[in-house]
């Protein structure tokens, strides 16, 4: 097997950030390469074998041991572990049933569970927050609301509910969310919520904070009935609404209380609600937070003027807009701007707009071109596009955009610095996109050249198989030589990191050895002796050891014709090339499979090949390799080749090399029989 080792190379040590230049970076390189805590490493393994360690009930659910007790943090925490891993199902959620666990701050994010399961399993316990985000269309939103309230217990004392994303069933129309007495914090994003539901929301004795983005309401002059308590109120790109400009602002004027008000909208709306906003000098006094992204006409003198007027102001949201730009933004202490005019403000708009694919999208165009020629190394940075990347799995747009990013953040030098579990998790990342849109070509280019990254390909842990699958059909789609190049040179090393079961279960094996063989044929006809044809040499010599399948392959497609004109060009007499910038680090179990080759001498290249593998292992490892050498009784052959009449000089040389490492580092070996060497 054959590996690339570029001299030269630094080890392969993290180098953090300057934490006065990236103290958020520093942090992140901390977090990604510490190990796991071993609360969360015990989790895992529960999870792992929750079906062994638990009974089963008469219908089929799970039940944890009796005598098993989980405080409520660990509790809460092997919840948010199981629905992170899409492990919550209607059979495990049953272990919450029991008396075993007692949560308060329950996560069932995305999961897929049904009604019943939902509320046998967390409808009994004293909640205080719920988040449903995006759970599965078997728990609609009306039947969340009736379990929560068969409990009063959670009716007066449940201050947060996130139901973004959860489906309402077509024939419910009012949400009697009034009985939620104890609730401070709502957010219906992205739901089937009316006008209707709005009114009954507003009279919530409690309800500070409110977000209603992207729904279907019409008219918020509902929001004046909770006007002395709202605190914060996010209507991003509200399509429905029917008010005119003056009647919101009207609206909004009365809302004294607000402390965030977030009317971001999405680009293409053209909205000018925010520039009307701007020029109003009595609302919003005691505003902190004004997120306006997205809004049209916005300038930087208006929003500065908006700012001057309220200095306690701490955010703004100006992305999608043509503000932000202005040093006012840079020098104004204690401001935090999501927008798109520097890394800082980019950085702000990816990690506040995680969950908004327009805006995720938008942010990592504006970083694309900030990090075009990057030569700085910002994991919080790439972290962050990894979240864009999870969070949008069927946004070809974000996905798209995140690998063109995820590359400028990790070219070869830059990945250095980044924690390898960052890396793996971005890689992982790129292959699932490439799953969701496997027809989208230029998506494949980019994972492809960040396949091309030592780092990456050596050191961090991804799938190798579906890997090879896709640099195999890659390869055989005949692409521009620049691409193809890199397919090899990815091709020859992830053949090293296969299993020859592996190797052989991969379908796409036949067609890439056929196309290798290719271009070894052309290669050699045209006499290029260039860097694509010693990648598919290395590939094929990497596919073909120890793989059955891969050598059946390798001589149903003329493999061995092919490679007898090779060994005709006399390129091996000149190896090794003082012009090769690389060197070869050949891993051999046995050289029993040299021997036939050594007693060629009818073929004078095939003997030389061989010498030459055995010379430079030996020269390499010679403490490995030359006792080999011994055990494997290989070293009377090469006193034979010095002494035989048909051996030709360039043989009898490297021979003689071999042997002179062996008496190099084995003086002390007492070997008789060995040509009667002096040990």
């Amino acid at each position: 097997m054959v590996h690339f080792l570029h001299p030269g190379h630094t080890p392969r040590n993290i180098v953090p950030p300057d934490a006065q230049k990236d103290a958020l970076g520093c942090c992140v390189v901390q977090e990604e390469a510490s190990p796991y805590t071993l609360v969360n490493i015990c989790l895992n393994v529960l999870i792992a074998n929750l079906e062994k360690l638990c009974s089963e009930r008469p219908d089929g659910t799970l039940c944890l041991p009796e005598h098993w007790s989980f405080p409520q943090e660990v509790a809460e925490r092997f919840l948010r572990v199981m629905t992170w891993q899409g492990k919550l199902t209607d059979r495990t959620a049953s272990i919450f049933r029991g008396n075993q666990m007692k949560l308060k701050l329950v996560n069932i994010q995305k999961a897929k569970i049904s009604t019943a399961a939902f509320i046998k399993a967390f409808c009994r316990h004293k909640l205080i927050e719920l988040n449903a985000t995006a759970v599965h269309a078997d728990l609609p939103v009306p039947d969340i609301i009736s379990g929560l309230c068969s409990n009063r217990w959670i009716q007066q004392n449940l201050q947060c509910l996130l139901l973004d994303s959860t489906s309402i069933p077509q024939n419910s129309r009012l949400l009697f969310f009034s009985q939620l007495t104890g609730l401070r914090i709502l957010s219906v994003f992205n739901v089937c919520f009316h006008t209707e539901d709005l009114a009954n929301v507003s009279q919530l004795p409690r309800l500070e904070s409110l977000d209603i983005s992207n729904t279907l309401v019409t008219d918020i002059s509902a929001l004046l009935t909770c006007k002395d308590r709202l605190k914060s109120l996010t209507m991003h790109y509200l399509k429905c609404l029917a008010m005119t400009k003056s009647q919101i602002l009207a609206v909004i004027r009365e809302l004294k209380c607000l402390l965030h008000l977030d009317i971001s909208d999405h680009r293409q709306l053209k909205s000018d609600l925010a520039f009307h906003l701007l020029q109003q000098k009595d609302i919003l006094p005691n505003v902190v937070s004004l997120d306006i992204s997205g809004g049209n006409c916005i300038t930087d003198e208006a929003v500065e003027l908006f700012i001057r007027l309220r200095p306690a102001m701490q955010f703004v949201g100006l992305l999608a807009t043509d503000a932000g730009s202005s040093d006012f933004f840079t020098t104004k202490q204690g401001l935090r701007v999501a927008g798109g005019a520097s890394m800082s403000q980019i950085s702000e708009a990816l990690s506040r707009y995680r969950n908004r694919s327009c805006f995720v999208k938008e942010a990592l165009h504006r970083l694309f071109t900030e990090t075009f020629s990057m030569e700085v190394t910002m994991p919080a940075i790439l972290k962050l596009v990894a979240i864009g990347m999870r969070n949008h799995p069927l946004d070809l747009r974000v996905q798209f955009t995140a690998s063109a990013c995820a590359l400028n953040l990790t070219r070869q030098g830059l990945a250095k610095g980044m924690p390898v579990r960052l890396l793996s998790e971005v890689t992982c990342l790129l292959f699932k996109a490439l799953k969701n849109f496997p027809h989208y070509q230029q998506l494949q280019k980019n994972c492809l050249l960040s396949l091309t990254n030592s780092r990456i390909l050596v050191d961090v842990p991804f799938d190798r198989f579906d890997a090879a699958k896709f640099v195999m059909r890659w390869l055989c789609k005949h692409e521009n030589p620049k691409m193809q190049t890199m397919a090899v040179s990815v091709t020859s090393i992830l053949a090293l990191q296969l299993s020859p079961e592996q190797t052989a279960q991969l379908e796409e094996l036949f067609m890439a050895v056929k196309e290798l063989l290719a271009i070894v044929k052309q290669k050699t006809t045209e006499n290029l002796d260039d860097v694509t044809f010693l990648f598919t040499l290395k590939a094929l010599w990497n596919l073909t050891d120890g793989s059955p399948a891969a050598c059946k392959h390798f001589i149903e497609n003329q493999g061995l014709q092919i490679f007898i004109q090779v060994l005709e060009h006399a390129t091996i007499q000149n190896w090794p090339s003082s012009s090769c910038k690389m060197t070869a680090l050949v891993t051999y179990r046995s050289f029993k499979t040299f021997f036939p080759l050594l007693g060629n001498f009818s073929q004078p290249e095939v003997q030389l090949w061989a010498l030459w593998a055995m010379y430079h292992v030996c020269s390499k490892n010679p403490s490995k390799y030359c006792k080999m050498l011994v055990e494997e009784e290989g070293l009377q052959l090469l006193c034979d080749i010095q002494e035989h009449s048909e051996a030709t000089p360039k043989a009898q040389q490297i021979a003689a090399s071999i042997l002179d490492d062996f008496r190099m580092h084995f003086m002390n070996y007492q070997r008789p029989t060995l040509c009667q060497m002096p040990f």
